[in-house]
């Protein structure tokens, strides 16, 4: 469909129980998780392994076909760690996998289609072992990067730096800059002076937030009925 035909009601019962849902099943996954959850497309998150940690109002936007996936890796010897700060963006299609550590800091946004790994999970040589083919990567706060960018072992990307789309970040990147390519250099520098408006100011009073976006989907269901949506499933128009 082109647009959302349900009711305002029928919108409200699917939302709740996807709450009944991320509450039960999802946030019980998490070794410690703030408050303020929220997850888009259910069936597409999926985490994997012990030791994944997330702070308060962590956005998960999932879409059908396009999973994200946070893993640690238990060698035996060492499990990995993800460490997520308060108020991130993770969008559909990211691959979080730790053999190490993995921090993501407060306010960072990741586009669509990213993979961060801290290994290259096999040896030049010994292709059947890690060995020391891993390191910690780290991201500061306030780090934004563009669709399908790769973030490789051992890599610090510093606070408010833009990675740009398809970038492939091999080497840290410094604070308040904006990095492209493959490998990913240094393009443009921003002014630190100026004040960057974090996530955290939208998302820091949570319950106006919950009000506003309640009463935009109101305003926006409020020509939809019971019939008209049905009529949308059985005989689709183009306003459909």
């Amino acid at each position: 469909m082109r647009r959302d035909t349900r009711p305002y009601f029928v919108r409200n019962l699917r939302d709740s129980f996807e709450r009944w849902r991320v509450r039960h099943f999802l946030e019980p996954q998490f070794d410690s998780l703030g408050e303020d959850l929220t997850a888009v497309y259910f069936a597409g998150i999926e985490l994997w392994g012990a030791n994944i940690h997330a702070g308060r109002s962590l956005h998960l936007n999932s879409a059908r076909g396009s999973m994200i996936r946070l893993a640690t890796w238990d060698n035996g010897k060492r499990v990995g760690e993800i460490r997520i700060g308060d108020y991130v963006l993770i969008s559909p299609g990211n691959k979080i996998i730790a053999s190490e550590k993995i921090s993501i800091g407060s306010n960072t946004m990741l586009a669509s289609g990213c993979y961060i790994s801290d290994s290259d999970w096999h040896d030049t040589y010994d292709r059947t072992a890690e060995l020391d083919k891993h390191a910690p990567v780290v991201l500061e706060e306030n780090v934004w990067l563009g669709v399908n960018v790769i973030v490789g072992k051992g890599v610090t990307i510093g606070e408010n730096s833009i990675i740009g789309a398809g970038s492939v970040v091999v080497s840290d990147i410094p604070a308040n800059v904006i990095a492209a390519g493959n490998p990913a250099k240094v393009v443009k520098q921003l002014d630190p002076t100026r004040e960057f408006k974090k996530r955290v100011e939208l998302l820091g009073h949570t319950s106006p937030i919950h009000t506003e976006m309640d009463q935009l989907r109101k305003y926006l269901l409020r020509h939809n009925t019971l019939l008209s949506w049905i009529m949308a499933h059985v005989r689709p128009t183009r306003k459909d």
